[in-house]
Protein backbone atom coordinates (compact mmCIF):
# COMPACT_ATOMS: atom_id res chain seq x y z
CA UNK A 1 0.00 0.00 0.00
CA UNK A 2 1.50 3.36 -1.07
CA UNK A 3 0.16 6.36 -0.21
CA UNK A 4 1.15 10.61 -1.12
CA UNK A 5 2.45 12.28 1.46
CA UNK A 6 2.99 16.23 1.75
CA UNK A 7 6.30 17.29 2.59
CA UNK A 8 6.62 16.92 6.47
CA UNK A 9 7.02 19.74 8.83
CA UNK A 10 9.21 19.57 11.45
CA UNK A 11 7.62 19.25 15.11
CA UNK A 12 10.16 19.95 17.81
CA UNK A 13 9.90 16.91 20.38
CA UNK A 14 9.30 18.10 23.77
CA UNK A 15 8.08 15.29 25.19
CA UNK A 16 8.82 13.12 28.33
CA UNK A 17 11.44 10.75 28.16
CA UNK A 18 10.45 7.27 26.41
CA UNK A 19 10.29 5.63 29.74
CA UNK A 20 7.68 8.30 31.21
CA UNK A 21 5.61 9.06 28.33
CA UNK A 22 3.47 11.96 28.65
CA UNK A 23 0.12 12.68 30.07
CA UNK A 24 -2.89 12.77 28.06
CA UNK A 25 -3.26 16.33 29.34
CA UNK A 26 -0.21 17.51 28.07
CA UNK A 27 -0.92 15.93 24.51
CA UNK A 28 -4.56 17.01 24.26
CA UNK A 29 -2.72 20.88 25.15
CA UNK A 30 -0.10 20.18 22.21
CA UNK A 31 -2.91 19.03 19.87
CA UNK A 32 -5.04 21.63 20.67
CA UNK A 33 -1.93 24.55 19.85
CA UNK A 34 -0.63 22.98 17.23
CA UNK A 35 -4.50 22.91 15.81
CA UNK A 36 -4.59 26.39 16.28
CA UNK A 37 -1.72 28.03 14.67
CA UNK A 38 -3.53 26.34 11.75
CA UNK A 39 -6.15 28.71 11.97
CA UNK A 40 -7.46 32.47 12.75
CA UNK A 41 -9.15 32.50 15.65
CA UNK A 42 -9.02 34.93 19.15
CA UNK A 43 -5.95 33.25 21.40
CA UNK A 44 -8.46 34.20 24.19
CA UNK A 45 -11.05 31.31 23.43
CA UNK A 46 -7.62 28.89 23.00
CA UNK A 47 -6.14 29.83 26.22
CA UNK A 48 -9.62 28.88 27.76
CA UNK A 49 -9.88 25.52 25.99
CA UNK A 50 -7.02 24.89 27.32
CA UNK A 51 -8.24 23.94 30.71
CA UNK A 52 -11.39 22.08 32.08
CA UNK A 53 -14.61 24.05 33.11
CA UNK A 54 -14.94 22.17 36.70
CA UNK A 55 -13.21 18.74 38.03
CA UNK A 56 -15.25 16.63 40.73
CA UNK A 57 -13.00 14.83 42.56
CA UNK A 58 -14.90 12.73 45.37
CA UNK A 59 -14.01 10.35 48.25
CA UNK A 60 -15.95 6.82 47.89
CA UNK A 61 -15.81 4.64 50.98
CA UNK A 62 -16.92 1.16 50.45
CA UNK A 63 -17.83 -1.40 52.71
CA UNK A 64 -15.65 -4.90 51.35
CA UNK A 65 -17.16 -8.19 51.70
CA UNK A 66 -15.11 -9.15 54.44
CA UNK A 67 -16.67 -5.98 56.67
CA UNK A 68 -13.54 -3.62 55.89
CA UNK A 69 -14.08 -0.14 54.89
CA UNK A 70 -12.05 1.25 51.78
CA UNK A 71 -12.17 4.34 50.76
CA UNK A 72 -11.00 5.00 46.74
CA UNK A 73 -10.99 8.51 45.00
CA UNK A 74 -13.14 9.39 41.88
CA UNK A 75 -13.11 12.39 39.41
CA UNK A 76 -15.60 13.79 36.94
CA UNK A 77 -13.70 16.36 34.92
CA UNK A 78 -16.13 18.44 32.66
CA UNK A 79 -14.18 20.29 29.73
CA UNK A 80 -16.35 22.14 27.95
CA UNK A 81 -20.42 23.27 27.53
CA UNK A 82 -20.39 25.50 24.42
CA UNK A 83 -22.27 23.00 22.16
CA UNK A 84 -24.52 20.52 24.92
CA UNK A 85 -24.34 19.16 27.90
CA UNK A 86 -20.90 17.19 28.61
CA UNK A 87 -20.62 14.04 27.52
CA UNK A 88 -17.71 11.04 27.93
CA UNK A 89 -17.00 7.55 30.13
CA UNK A 90 -16.15 6.76 33.45
CA UNK A 91 -13.36 4.53 33.84
CA UNK A 92 -12.24 1.89 36.62
CA UNK A 93 -8.33 1.80 36.26
CA UNK A 94 -5.74 1.93 38.85
CA UNK A 95 -4.06 4.44 36.79
CA UNK A 96 -7.25 6.98 36.84
CA UNK A 97 -5.62 10.42 37.62
CA UNK A 98 -7.36 14.34 37.53
CA UNK A 99 -4.71 15.09 35.08
CA UNK A 100 -6.06 12.10 32.51
CA UNK A 101 -9.32 12.89 33.23
CA UNK A 102 -8.65 16.71 31.87
CA UNK A 103 -6.79 15.18 29.06
CA UNK A 104 -9.58 12.77 28.32
CA UNK A 105 -11.75 15.22 28.61
CA UNK A 106 -10.39 17.77 26.20
CA UNK A 107 -10.44 15.09 23.59
CA UNK A 108 -14.52 14.37 24.16
CA UNK A 109 -14.41 17.85 23.38
CA UNK A 110 -12.76 17.97 20.17
CA UNK A 111 -14.61 14.50 19.42
CA UNK A 112 -18.03 15.42 19.64
CA UNK A 113 -17.20 18.51 17.74
CA UNK A 114 -15.46 16.91 14.74
CA UNK A 115 -19.26 14.42 14.38
CA UNK A 116 -21.21 17.67 14.87
CA UNK A 117 -22.88 16.61 18.03
CA UNK A 118 -24.36 18.75 20.33
CA UNK A 119 -21.86 18.19 23.67
CA UNK A 120 -18.81 18.81 25.14
CA UNK A 121 -16.45 17.12 26.56
CA UNK A 122 -16.48 14.77 29.95
CA UNK A 123 -14.38 11.77 31.62
CA UNK A 124 -14.13 10.37 34.80
CA UNK A 125 -13.14 7.64 36.92
CA UNK A 126 -12.46 5.51 40.02
CA UNK A 127 -8.61 5.00 40.99
CA UNK A 128 -9.45 1.14 41.70
CA UNK A 129 -8.73 -2.27 39.45
CA UNK A 130 -12.19 -3.57 38.90
CA UNK A 131 -10.66 -6.73 39.05
CA UNK A 132 -9.81 -6.98 42.77
CA UNK A 133 -13.72 -6.16 43.29
CA UNK A 134 -16.33 -8.95 43.92
CA UNK A 135 -19.82 -7.96 41.63
CA UNK A 136 -21.05 -6.69 44.97
CA UNK A 137 -18.67 -4.33 45.59
CA UNK A 138 -18.22 -3.18 41.91
CA UNK A 139 -22.10 -2.24 42.45
CA UNK A 140 -21.85 -0.65 45.62
CA UNK A 141 -18.96 1.50 44.59
CA UNK A 142 -20.65 2.46 41.69
CA UNK A 143 -23.91 3.64 43.42
CA UNK A 144 -22.32 5.63 46.12
CA UNK A 145 -20.25 7.49 43.38
CA UNK A 146 -23.54 8.22 41.10
CA UNK A 147 -24.63 9.81 44.52
CA UNK A 148 -21.40 11.70 44.58
CA UNK A 149 -21.78 13.20 41.20
CA UNK A 150 -25.62 13.58 41.36
CA UNK A 151 -24.86 17.37 41.38
CA UNK A 152 -23.29 17.84 38.53
CA UNK A 153 -25.07 14.89 35.87
CA UNK A 154 -28.18 15.02 34.40
CA UNK A 155 -29.50 14.24 30.77
CA UNK A 156 -28.98 17.83 29.80
CA UNK A 157 -25.87 18.68 31.97
CA UNK A 158 -23.40 15.52 31.89
CA UNK A 159 -24.18 12.46 30.64
CA UNK A 160 -21.84 9.26 31.98
CA UNK A 161 -20.85 6.32 29.61
CA UNK A 162 -18.86 3.23 30.15
CA UNK A 163 -15.13 3.17 29.46
CA UNK A 164 -11.85 0.79 30.61
CA UNK A 165 -13.29 -1.63 33.17
CA UNK A 166 -16.74 -0.90 33.35
CA UNK A 167 -19.79 -1.70 31.01
CA UNK A 168 -23.48 -1.55 30.42
CA UNK A 169 -24.16 -3.37 33.75
CA UNK A 170 -22.19 -1.00 35.58
CA UNK A 171 -24.61 1.80 33.62
CA UNK A 172 -27.79 0.20 34.68
CA UNK A 173 -26.47 0.42 38.22
CA UNK A 174 -25.43 3.91 38.05
CA UNK A 175 -28.79 4.93 36.25
CA UNK A 176 -30.44 3.25 38.47
CA UNK A 177 -29.04 4.88 41.76
CA UNK A 178 -29.54 8.55 40.30
CA UNK A 179 -32.70 7.78 39.61
CA UNK A 180 -33.61 6.40 43.27
CA UNK A 181 -32.38 9.59 44.35
CA UNK A 182 -34.09 11.63 41.85
CA UNK A 183 -37.56 9.49 42.44
CA UNK A 184 -38.23 9.06 38.67
CA UNK A 185 -36.55 6.84 36.04
CA UNK A 186 -34.72 8.92 33.92
CA UNK A 187 -32.64 6.07 31.67
CA UNK A 188 -31.30 9.44 29.72
CA UNK A 189 -28.91 10.32 32.54
CA UNK A 190 -26.20 7.90 30.94
CA UNK A 191 -25.71 6.16 27.97
CA UNK A 192 -24.13 2.51 27.19
CA UNK A 193 -26.56 0.87 29.12
CA UNK A 194 -28.51 -2.67 28.35
CA UNK A 195 -31.48 -2.20 25.68
CA UNK A 196 -34.08 -3.67 28.04
CA UNK A 197 -33.50 -0.35 30.45
CA UNK A 198 -33.07 2.19 27.72
CA UNK A 199 -30.05 1.40 26.26
CA UNK A 200 -29.46 1.49 22.28
CA UNK A 201 -29.33 -1.58 20.42
CA UNK A 202 -25.57 -1.58 18.46
CA UNK A 203 -23.74 1.20 20.93
CA UNK A 204 -21.38 -1.87 22.15
CA UNK A 205 -19.94 -2.31 18.63
CA UNK A 206 -19.66 0.77 17.62
CA UNK A 207 -16.72 2.49 18.16
CA UNK A 208 -15.27 -0.46 16.63
CA UNK A 209 -17.38 -0.37 13.78
CA UNK A 210 -16.57 3.25 12.90
CA UNK A 211 -12.73 2.49 12.94
CA UNK A 212 -13.79 -0.29 10.20
CA UNK A 213 -15.47 2.36 8.23
CA UNK A 214 -12.59 5.10 8.67
CA UNK A 215 -9.84 2.41 7.67
CA UNK A 216 -12.32 1.97 4.73
CA UNK A 217 -12.78 5.07 3.67
CA UNK A 218 -8.94 6.02 4.27
CA UNK A 219 -7.62 2.70 1.89
CA UNK A 220 -10.26 4.19 -0.67
CA UNK A 221 -8.98 7.07 -0.35
CA UNK A 222 -5.54 5.97 -1.85
CA UNK A 223 -6.79 4.02 -4.32
CA UNK A 224 -5.90 0.28 -2.50
CA UNK A 225 -8.96 -1.90 -2.70
CA UNK A 226 -9.67 -3.37 0.88
CA UNK A 227 -9.00 -7.11 -0.42
CA UNK A 228 -5.17 -6.18 -1.53
CA UNK A 229 -4.93 -4.39 2.08
CA UNK A 230 -3.39 -6.55 5.52
CA UNK A 231 -3.99 -5.48 9.02
CA UNK A 232 -3.11 -5.80 12.20
CA UNK A 233 -5.03 -5.17 15.74
CA UNK A 234 -3.35 -4.92 18.69
CA UNK A 235 -6.31 -5.60 21.57
CA UNK A 236 -9.15 -7.76 20.15
CA UNK A 237 -11.22 -6.28 22.70
CA UNK A 238 -14.78 -4.57 22.25
CA UNK A 239 -12.96 -2.26 20.16
CA UNK A 240 -10.62 -4.01 17.97
CA UNK A 241 -12.58 -7.36 17.43
CA UNK A 242 -15.54 -5.43 16.05
CA UNK A 243 -13.43 -3.49 13.95
CA UNK A 244 -11.47 -6.88 12.96
CA UNK A 245 -14.50 -8.59 12.28
CA UNK A 246 -16.17 -5.51 10.14
CA UNK A 247 -12.53 -5.23 7.86
CA UNK A 248 -12.85 -8.52 7.27
CA UNK A 249 -16.24 -9.11 6.42
CA UNK A 250 -15.62 -6.17 3.42
CA UNK A 251 -12.61 -8.20 2.25
CA UNK A 252 -9.68 -7.23 4.07
CA UNK A 253 -6.75 -10.02 5.37
CA UNK A 254 -6.45 -9.30 9.17
CA UNK A 255 -3.15 -11.16 10.04
CA UNK A 256 -2.49 -10.49 13.39
CA UNK A 257 -4.70 -9.73 16.68
CA UNK A 258 -3.60 -9.55 20.49
CA UNK A 259 -5.15 -9.42 24.18
CA UNK A 260 -3.26 -8.38 27.00
CA UNK A 261 -0.87 -11.63 27.24
CA UNK A 262 0.33 -11.50 23.59
CA UNK A 263 -0.46 -11.51 20.03
CA UNK A 264 -1.00 -14.40 17.35
CA UNK A 265 -0.07 -13.83 13.61
CA UNK A 266 -0.86 -15.62 10.63
CA UNK A 267 0.54 -13.96 7.42
CA UNK A 268 -1.94 -16.09 5.47
CA UNK A 269 -4.57 -14.06 7.31
CA UNK A 270 -6.57 -15.02 10.49
CA UNK A 271 -10.38 -16.17 10.75
CA UNK A 272 -11.38 -13.53 13.54
CA UNK A 273 -14.91 -14.91 13.75
CA UNK A 274 -13.15 -17.79 14.94
CA UNK A 275 -10.97 -15.79 17.43
CA UNK A 276 -12.50 -14.97 20.88
CA UNK A 277 -12.54 -11.71 21.61
CA UNK A 278 -10.42 -10.72 25.82
CA UNK A 279 -14.15 -9.42 26.40
CA UNK A 280 -15.87 -12.59 25.21
CA UNK A 281 -13.42 -14.81 26.82
CA UNK A 282 -9.96 -13.65 28.62
CA UNK A 283 -6.55 -15.16 27.34
CA UNK A 284 -8.47 -16.77 24.47
CA UNK A 285 -6.42 -14.18 21.36
CA UNK A 286 -2.75 -15.41 22.96
CA UNK A 287 -4.05 -18.22 23.67
CA UNK A 288 -5.36 -19.17 19.90
CA UNK A 289 -3.25 -22.31 17.94
CA UNK A 290 -2.23 -19.53 15.69
CA UNK A 291 1.40 -20.32 13.24
CA UNK A 292 3.29 -18.06 15.24
CA UNK A 293 3.19 -15.78 18.40
CA UNK A 294 4.10 -12.32 19.24
CA UNK A 295 4.76 -9.89 21.97
CA UNK A 296 2.47 -6.52 21.83
CA UNK A 297 5.32 -4.42 21.08
CA UNK A 298 6.62 -7.16 18.09
CA UNK A 299 2.88 -6.68 16.76
CA UNK A 300 3.58 -2.23 16.34
CA UNK A 301 6.45 -2.95 13.78
CA UNK A 302 4.42 -5.74 11.49
CA UNK A 303 5.05 -4.85 7.88
CA UNK A 304 1.43 -4.71 7.21
CA UNK A 305 -0.68 -1.93 5.49
CA UNK A 306 -3.06 -0.98 8.11
CA UNK A 307 -2.26 -1.19 11.92
CA UNK A 308 -4.90 -0.28 14.64
CA UNK A 309 -4.06 -0.05 18.02
CA UNK A 310 -7.03 -0.66 19.68
CA UNK A 311 -5.86 -1.03 23.91
CA UNK A 312 -4.45 1.72 25.81
CA UNK A 313 -3.08 5.06 25.13
CA UNK A 314 0.86 5.81 24.74
CA UNK A 315 1.83 2.37 22.83
CA UNK A 316 3.33 4.35 19.97
CA UNK A 317 6.20 6.25 21.74
CA UNK A 318 8.97 8.21 20.56
CA UNK A 319 11.10 4.89 21.37
CA UNK A 320 9.22 2.66 18.60
CA UNK A 321 8.01 5.14 16.10
CA UNK A 322 10.93 4.26 14.30
CA UNK A 323 10.39 0.74 13.92
CA UNK A 324 6.16 0.92 12.98
CA UNK A 325 6.18 -0.23 9.31
CA UNK A 326 2.47 0.10 8.78
CA UNK A 327 1.55 2.49 6.17
CA UNK A 328 -1.15 3.50 7.90
CA UNK A 329 -2.10 4.26 11.65
CA UNK A 330 -6.26 3.98 12.56
CA UNK A 331 -6.04 4.72 16.08
CA UNK A 332 -8.82 2.54 17.95
CA UNK A 333 -7.79 3.02 21.25
CA UNK A 334 -7.75 6.72 23.36
CA UNK A 335 -4.50 8.72 23.12
CA UNK A 336 -2.28 5.45 21.21
CA UNK A 337 0.47 7.48 19.94
CA UNK A 338 2.46 10.41 21.57
CA UNK A 339 2.92 14.09 20.65
CA UNK A 340 6.71 13.12 19.68
CA UNK A 341 5.51 9.86 17.86
CA UNK A 342 3.06 11.36 15.85
CA UNK A 343 5.83 14.03 14.66
CA UNK A 344 8.35 11.07 13.95
CA UNK A 345 5.49 8.85 12.14
CA UNK A 346 5.04 12.26 10.29
CA UNK A 347 8.35 12.61 9.06
CA UNK A 348 8.62 8.91 8.15
CA UNK A 349 5.26 9.20 5.59
CA UNK A 350 3.54 7.24 8.04
CA UNK A 351 -0.43 8.03 8.05
CA UNK A 352 -2.14 8.55 11.22
CA UNK A 353 -6.33 8.94 11.52
CA UNK A 354 -6.34 9.62 14.70
CA UNK A 355 -8.81 8.41 17.63
CA UNK A 356 -10.90 11.48 17.82
CA UNK A 357 -12.27 10.64 14.32
CA UNK A 358 -11.67 6.79 14.44
CA UNK A 359 -13.31 5.68 17.14
CA UNK A 360 -16.13 8.24 18.05
CA UNK A 361 -18.93 5.87 16.94
CA UNK A 362 -19.41 5.23 21.00
CA UNK A 363 -20.31 8.45 21.48
CA UNK A 364 -22.01 8.83 18.22
CA UNK A 365 -24.29 6.01 19.16
CA UNK A 366 -24.33 7.08 22.86
CA UNK A 367 -26.03 10.61 21.29
CA UNK A 368 -28.59 7.97 19.57
CA UNK A 369 -29.20 6.55 22.78
CA UNK A 370 -29.72 9.79 24.58
CA UNK A 371 -32.44 10.57 21.28
CA UNK A 372 -34.31 7.26 22.14
CA UNK A 373 -34.22 7.77 25.81
CA UNK A 374 -35.70 11.42 26.12
CA UNK A 375 -38.05 10.97 22.86
CA UNK A 376 -38.74 7.37 24.60
CA UNK A 377 -38.94 5.90 21.19
CA UNK A 378 -36.31 2.91 20.61
CA UNK A 379 -34.91 2.70 17.25
CA UNK A 380 -33.69 -0.79 15.21
CA UNK A 381 -30.26 -2.12 14.85
CA UNK A 382 -30.48 -1.25 11.22
CA UNK A 383 -31.50 2.18 12.02
CA UNK A 384 -28.57 2.67 14.31
CA UNK A 385 -26.12 1.30 11.78
CA UNK A 386 -27.32 3.09 8.56
CA UNK A 387 -27.58 6.36 10.69
CA UNK A 388 -23.84 6.08 12.25
CA UNK A 389 -22.52 5.17 8.91
CA UNK A 390 -23.86 8.32 7.71
CA UNK A 391 -22.09 10.47 10.65
CA UNK A 392 -18.93 8.80 10.21
CA UNK A 393 -19.23 9.65 6.29
CA UNK A 394 -20.40 13.37 6.97
CA UNK A 395 -17.32 13.50 9.25
CA UNK A 396 -14.93 11.44 7.12
CA UNK A 397 -16.27 14.09 4.18
CA UNK A 398 -15.55 17.38 6.51
CA UNK A 399 -12.04 16.22 7.69
CA UNK A 400 -10.88 15.04 4.04
CA UNK A 401 -12.17 18.50 2.82
CA UNK A 402 -9.48 20.35 5.01
CA UNK A 403 -6.56 17.76 4.79
CA UNK A 404 -7.46 18.32 0.95
CA UNK A 405 -7.11 22.24 1.49
CA UNK A 406 -3.73 22.49 3.15
CA UNK A 407 -0.63 20.42 2.18
CA UNK A 408 0.73 21.60 5.31
CA UNK A 409 -2.01 19.56 7.74
CA UNK A 410 -1.68 16.12 9.01
CA UNK A 411 -4.89 13.41 8.99
CA UNK A 412 -4.91 14.56 12.86
CA UNK A 413 -4.64 18.51 12.23
CA UNK A 414 -7.49 18.11 9.58
CA UNK A 415 -9.11 16.51 12.37
CA UNK A 416 -8.53 19.11 15.30
CA UNK A 417 -9.01 21.58 12.90
CA UNK A 418 -12.57 21.22 11.95
CA UNK A 419 -13.15 20.02 15.34
CA UNK A 420 -11.62 23.46 17.17
CA UNK A 421 -13.28 25.93 14.22
CA UNK A 422 -17.02 24.42 15.33
CA UNK A 423 -15.94 24.94 18.98
CA UNK A 424 -14.63 28.27 18.37
CA UNK A 425 -17.42 29.48 16.24
CA UNK A 426 -20.15 28.52 18.75
CA UNK A 427 -17.77 30.30 21.77
CA UNK A 428 -17.53 33.72 19.52
CA UNK A 429 -21.60 32.85 18.95
CA UNK A 430 -22.33 32.45 22.81
CA UNK A 431 -20.03 35.51 24.07
CA UNK A 432 -18.44 35.46 27.47
CA UNK A 433 -20.48 35.99 30.39
CA UNK A 434 -21.52 38.50 31.83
Amino acid sequence: MTVATSEPETVPSESASAAEPESALATARRQLERAAAHLDIDPNVVERLKHPQRVQRVSLPLERDDGSVRVYTGYRAQHDSVRGPFKGGLRYHPDVSEEECIGLAMWMTWKCAVMDLPFGGAKGGIVVNPKDLSAEEKERLTRRFAQELRDVIGPMQDIPAPDMGTDAETMGWFMDAYSMQEGETIAGVVTGKPPVIGGSLGREEAPGRSVAIVAREACDYYDVPLEDVTVAVQGFGSVGANAARALEDWGATVVALSDVNGAIYDPDGLDTNDVMGHDERPGMVSGYDAPETLSNEALLELDVDVLIPAAVGNVITEANAGDVRADMVVEGANGPTTFAADAILDERGVQVVPDILANAGGVTVSYFEWLQDVNHRAWSLDRVNEELETKMLDAWNDVRRTYEADADLTWRDATYVVGLQRIVDAHTARGLWP
